[in-house]
């Protein structure tokens, strides 16, 4: 008996289904918006509690901020005045906090371990006492008597220096060659 009641109701509820119609289904025209409603004045709502001023306080300006005692944050580090000072150094010297590192040491000191010989210029490798080394190429300037590199063949590197002698400023050429393979 249980059986057929459960048949009964699910062809009952079947049968419902296909008579109803689809609610998902959308037949014809969107339904229109419902019509504005004539709008009067707009009323702004009133402020719970008055407000005061930043501006003045009891009638008063605000205190001002002093500036004048304080550090200008987008101001350098380092004053004018000391570039100013090395600006007026004469040419040819050089302060020890400027110094590169292979500037400290003598050209005959250096030792060259290899260049490279490219289209638009030469590099050389050279290497401190220290065993640190370093890429220079033609213009920089390398040794403790400000010398500058002033050509880099294949073979070698050719550093001028200049130097005092009896207060007239001399010239030398130092050649710094690269070890011959054995």
């Amino acid at each position: 008996m249980k059986k057929r009641n459960n048949q009964s109701l699910i062809v009952v509820l079947l049968s419902v289904g296909l008579l109803l119609p689809g609610g998902c289904k959308k037949e014809g025209q969107a339904p229109s918006p419902p019509p504005a409603k004539p709008s009067a004045a707009i009323k702004v709502p009133l402020p719970l509690q008055n407000q005061q001023s930043s501006a003045k306080i009891d009638g008063k300006i605000a205190p001002s901020i002093e500036f004048n005692s304080r550090k200008d944050p987008f101001k350098p580090f380092i004053a004018p005045q000391a570039q100013a000072a090395k600006s007026a150094a004469p040419l040819g010297t050089t302060s020890n906090k400027d110094l590169l590192p292979i500037q400290s040491y003598e050209v005959n000191k250096l030792k060259v371990v290899g260049i490279i010989v490219g289209l638009k210029e030469n590099r050389a490798l050279v290497v401190d006492p220290a065993g640190k080394g370093y890429v220079v190429k033609q213009g920089m300037l390398i040794g403790s008597n400000d010398g500058h590199i002033s050509r880099i063949t294949a073979t070698s590197i050719e550093v001028v220096e200049s130097y005092k002698d009896n207060g007239r400023i001399l010239k030398r050429t130092i050649k710094l060659s690269l070890p011959q393979k054995k």
